[in-house]
């Protein structure tokens, strides 16, 4: 049987203080009735998804869109079709929020998304939504009162919310120590740690996950940490990605895009093919190598949910 296709665009509407989503529920009597959802609807013949989704708003909530930028592409199989979920980030609009068509809508604390039923294809656009669209990679730095201060600037002044914790040269106690303090520093500026290493680790420390190596995720048969912890992965290809989808990753890096001066030697992947790859990877995907701040818009645009660096960060 031939799967009809159905292209849908979807917003996720920040609040004004960027603390808030808007959450749509749907009626009783439609699929997957009365769950919630992001706001959004089918595109119509001709339509672009930005065009469409700016009808939508206007249709079923009375909004108008000034700004929107593209945060993830979701294909869904259902039993009996495709879905194509082109979902946009908005957070600059007029007009205030209402279900002109009689449905329910309410403004959700991010923190509390996770608690709210969802149809199975909006399940990854709420891990991009709670993700911020840079990631921060620590360098391998040998004094640990430079690496603390490093960290701090970057949390502080950049705005990091999101940072992984590598060093290779560490043994697993100094390791800890060091995630210790960076746990610490992450909760005070209310950013999310990641540990780069060993699932076992959060046994130790209890930080906000875990970040596979390439070859730790292919060694893996079913996701190694409890659902409540956020589990990344290092990718380099479409096998790495499909393996970190089979397993339940949260997230991921793609790398290279660039050459970068450390691995001078492995060709980059381009934005051509990343956004390829990125296309179908089905969670949030993090473009890294060679990346910096100017290259965030450019990332966003080809489906990426942003950048991760360890030279535009560790300053």
């Amino acid at each position: 049987m031939v799967k009809r296709r159905v292209h849908v665009a979807a917003a996720a509407i920040i609040s004004p203080n960027g603390d808030e989503v808007l959450l749509a529920r749907r009626p009783s009597n439609v699929d997957h009735g009365g769950l919630w959802e992001f706001p959004g609807g089918k595109l119509a013949p001709y339509e672009t998804g930005l065009e469409a989704l700016k009808r939508e708003l206007h249709e079923e909530l009375g909004i108008e869109i000034r700004r929107a930028q593209p945060l993830i592409r979701i294909h869904h199989e259902y039993s009996d079709k495709h879905i194509l979920l082109d979902v946009w980030q908005v957070k600059d609009f007029s007009g205030e929020p209402f279900g002109r068509e009689g449905q329910a809508v309410r403004w959700v604390p991010m923190g509390e998304l996770i608690g709210y039923p969802f149809p199975a294809a909006n399940l990854p656009i709420l891990r991009a939504v709670m993700l911020p669209s840079e990631y921060l990679i620590s360098d391998e730095e040998a004094d640990e009162d430079a690496f603390d201060a490093k960290l701090e600037r970057a949390l502080e002044e950049d705005g990091v919310r999101l940072v992984q914790l590598r060093a290779k040269t560490l043994d697993e106690d100094a390791y800890v120590a060091r995630a210790e303090r960076a746990l610490a520093l992450c909760r005070r500026y209310g950013a999310k740690l990641m540990l780069n290493g060993e699932p076992e680790l959060l046994e130790r420390i209890d930080a906000d996950g875990i970040h596979l190596t390439s070859e730790r995720l292919m060694g893996l048969e079913r996701r190694p940490i409890a659902e409540a912890k956020w589990l990344a992965a290092s990718t380099h290809d479409k096998a790495q990605l499909d393996q970190a989808h089979a397993i339940g990753c949260d997230f991921v890096t793609l790398s290279p895009l660039r050459t970068t001066p450390s691995h001078p030697e492995v060709a980059p992947i381009g934005w051509h093919d990343f956004q390829q790859l990125v296309e179908r990877a089905g969670m949030p995907v993090y473009a890294l190598g060679g990346m910096t701040r100017h290259d965030a818009s450019h990332a966003r645009a080809v489906g990426a949910q942003g950048i991760a660096s360890i030279r535009d960060f560790w300053r």
